[in-house]
């Protein structure tokens, strides 16, 4: 008898994490999913927060290993759960966040133009399938909602999934921002599946609330923060400078990565040589072309790389009314002047936007709770003040960037 392959993960935030079938040993050695370990999981909130260094691959490993416990709670609760959808359960979380690029969601939209990162994922999962013998079959069926037990696929994607319970965890460890940290092990232990739907045990209410309550905070002081929005944005208008004065025959722009041919040819459609190509490059890559660009002889690019280089980035300022367009006029005028950019371009030295967070998204997800009379209730609707008055209620704030 072949003895079970089986290693374990010490991970700094739940300990132990076990490794024990030959698909999820298949699906982390895969170069695809060794990429996600030179992409910064919170991109530029290094840059605020210095231990906020973890990787996507240290967070899609947190998330498999609540995964595990998840399933084993069900289980212990009669919940049918078989061990064909146990792995492809596990798998699918494991590549929830393949397709993100570099510095995930911070040049999403910018980088790859027109391509969100769940799209991106699936495309490479069914890659990967074909690869592997159709063995992630069911887990791009769970991954889809297309499988009958919708269960499964909202612990991993819904308002209070195993992606966000570690994410909130794991970002809230590696920052030291403790605003962040939620009973996820109450949590799991409160999942309940009622009429093949996930529910949370009258009991978990206000682990509930207390996990809800934690994701504005960790918005607003961490991934939301003004100076890590400042360096965020300040990456963005880089890469947007080099889209627009961007030529192959331009030598100090090339960069000589993939990273090339989706500043230049990429015509928005994800073929296999283009999705190839997105697979090789990471935040190493970006991060070589800005010290590149910082030498390049266009004033307005290597004067943003040099300054985010050295973090001496945006000033920002974030409020909850926004900025008189006077205001805004009198503040790109004088950045025009102190660094002699023309009208057209001042953009790139001050400009505004908002930036708006919904603590739950009562539209398109719910969060059911199962009372011990049998009656099922959103969230939203339980007779207590805090989630009654403010849960679902979006804030929006206005902010402005400069440079000086």
């Amino acid at each position: 008898m072949t003895p079970i392959k089986r290693k374990i993960i010490n991970d700094p935030v739940y300990g132990f994490i076990t490794i024990n079938h030959p698909l999820i040993f298949s699906i982390i050695s895969h170069p695809y999913y060794q990429r996600l370990r030179r992409i910064q999981q919170m991109a530029m909130a290094q840059l605020v927060y210095p231990g906020a260094v973890h990787t996507r691959l240290h967070h899609s490993l947190g998330a498999y290993h609540l995964m595990s416990n998840a399933v084993m709670e069900l289980r212990s609760k009669g919940v049918e759960i078989t061990a064909e959808e146990e792995i492809a359960v596990k798998a699918a979380i494991l590549l929830h966040d393949i397709g993100h690029g570099p510095f995930s969601h911070a040049l999403e939209q910018v980088l790859v133009k027109g391509v969100h990162h769940e799209q991106l994922s699936l495309q490479i999962m069914h890659k990967m399938n074909a690869e592997l013998g159709g063995q992630l079959t069911l887990a791009i069926q769970i991954f889809t909602d297309q499988y009958h037990k919708p269960f499964l696929h909202q612990l991993i994607s819904g308002q209070l999934d195993v992606d966000r319970m570690d994410y909130l965890s794991r970002d809230s460890f590696y920052s030291g921002v403790s605003e962040g940290v939620i009973g996820y092990d109450r949590i799991l232990k409160m999942l309940v599946v009622h009429e093949g739907q996930l529910l949370v045990e009258e009991k978990g209410i206000y682990s509930v609330e207390k996990f809800l309550v934690a994701r504005r905070q960790m918005y607003w002081q961490v991934y939301l923060h003004k100076t890590v929005l400042a360096a965020e944005k300040m990456l963005v208008k880089i890469l947007e400078r080099v889209r627009e004065i961007y030529t192959a025959a331009d030598e100090p722009l090339v960069t000589l990565s993939s990273l090339d041919f989706f500043l230049g040819s990429f015509d928005g459609e994800m073929n296999d040589a283009g999705l190839e190509k997105f697979c090789a490059i990471d935040d190493h890559d970006v991060m070589h072309a800005v010290k590149r660009w910082s030498h390049h002889p266009d004033k307005i690019l290597s004067l943003l790389c040099r300054r985010f280089l050295n973090r001496e980035l945006y000033k920002a300022r974030i409020q909850s009314e926004p900025f008189d367009p006077a205001y805004m006029a009198e503040k790109k005028a004088a950045a025009a002047r102190q660094f002699g950019i023309n009208d057209a371009d001042i953009h790139y030295l001050c400009f505004n936007g908002e930036a708006s967070n919904t603590l739950y998204q009562t539209r398109d997800e719910r969060i059911n709770i199962l009372f011990k009379d049998g009656s099922v209730k959103d969230i939203s609707q339980i007779d207590n003040a805090l989630i009654h008055q403010n849960l679902s209620s979006p804030v929006k704030k206005f902010y402005i960037c400069l440079l000086t």
